[in-house]
């Protein structure tokens, strides 16, 4: 039988060695996010303040994959002036 895991969304607002992020749930709870091997194979950026699909399994609530990167706005990185 499968475990049921839980989808959440989230913040990074922490990068640490080893491509692992603290991510602030839209809950406000703050978990430890690792990235999974679909993201990393594709060689995906993840960067401070962006958004991202975390997984996390019931048995343990304080770690979580990153599954998904949701593009960036780039409305507030324009350099125009």
């Amino acid at each position: 039988m499968e475990e049921k895991k839980m989808i959440h969304e989230g913040l990074i607002i922490q990068s640490f060695p080893n491509a692992m992020f603290h991510v602030r749930l839209d809950n406000d709870k703050v978990i430890l996010g690792y990235i999974s091997g679909k993201i990393r194979r594709s060689s995906t950026r993840i960067l401070l303040g962006d958004r991202v699909k975390i997984e996390v399994s019931p048995y343990d609530a304080s770690k979580g994959r990153i599954i998904y990167r949701f593009p960036r706005d780039n409305s507030y990185d324009s350099d125009e002036d």
